[in-house]
């Protein structure tokens, strides 16, 4: 399979994973605090990396965990407890539809700080994207005013760790393996999540509650297929593709996430649907190539 089908292999696979992440944050916040459910994500996928990808590490450099370690705070530490945060405020629909401002992120910090070059189709895809987010979440606001959207702040502090995260990769660690970055990006955070999850009283819950015995294997399948297979499969794409592209995959999250929610009784309407094929548009004409794009 050639680089082309497999980055569309691999926005597939990712669009269904991380549109299911939130749905499953949702699910383990019944039975754990935000804290607990973002340090338990964080561990639990670490100790399964490190069955996998331990042996991987010994040839890493010192400057490479420079920014493996900078990578890894930014995208796998403070966004798994930002969005267990948010969703205590916030419905999983609507912090999917948040989350799609990565795209623009990835685009101003790579252009910005990195050196991305992009062309115009490329930068009104973003935009027309954007704008579907943007309908989605006054829809949202309109018919579920109860919910306290400054909780929002959170999934915008954790887009721009991803922005700052994939064009790290991009530039600093593409000689790595997918499985050396993630599995050295969680052996960084890991110990400061556990001090995390102490804090969070994670030692007090009562384990023989069936309802935290529920939300644990939600945490468990959240942790291994979420986490750690998900950014397996994120930075393989990073590494075949272009930053924007990488990016795009939050335009898809929302229609798996909604999809989720209408199973678990949320409802949709037809504006939603509409921002839906909006976001659609907007990912075809960020990855729709005229003329060959320069890529760094």
């Amino acid at each position: 399979m050639n680089n082309f089908n497999k980055k569309w292999l691999y926005l597939a696979l990712l669009s269904f994973i991380w549109g299911s992440s939130f749905i499953l944050i949702k699910k383990g916040l019944v039975g754990f605090s935000s804290l607990q459910v973002g340090g338990l994500r964080i561990i639990f996928a670490s100790l399964f990396l490190f069955v996998f990808g331990i042996k991987s590490l010994k040839n890493i450099s010192l400057k490479d965990w420079k920014w493996i370690s900078i990578a890894g705070f930014l995208s796998s530490f403070f966004p798994p407890f930002f969005f267990a945060i948010a969703q205590t405020e916030i419905d999983s629909g609507i912090t999917s539809i948040l989350n799609s401002i990565v795209p623009l992120a990835t685009t101003l910090v790579g252009v910005w700080l990195f050196g991305l070059a992009i062309n115009k189709r490329q930068i009104s895809g973003v935009f027309i994207g954007l704008l579907g987010t943007i309908a989605l979440i006054v829809v949202g606001m309109e018919f579920s005013p109860n919910q306290n959207y400054w909780y929002s702040i959170f999934i915008f502090l954790s887009a721009l760790g991803y922005a700052f995260n994939i064009n790290i990769i991009k530039r600093h660690l593409a000689h790595l393996t997918p499985l050396q970055v993630t599995t050295g990006s969680f052996g960084v955070v890991i110990i400061p999540a556990i001090i995390m999850l102490g804090y969070g009283g994670i030692l007090e819950v009562n384990y023989k509650s069936i309802e935290i015995q529920k939300a644990l294997v939600y945490l468990l399948v959240l942790a291994i297929l979420g986490t750690a297979v998900a950014n397996i499969l994120f930075n393989k794409l990073i590494h075949i593709s272009s930053p924007v592209f990488s990016a795009s995959v939050t335009y898809i999250i929302p229609l798996v996430a909604i999809l989720w929610g209408i199973l678990d009784g949320e409802t949709i309407n037809l504006y939603q649907i509409v921002g839906g094929v909006i976001i659609l548009f907007g990912v075809w004409l960020v990855n729709k190539k005229k003329h060959p794009i320069k890529e760094y």
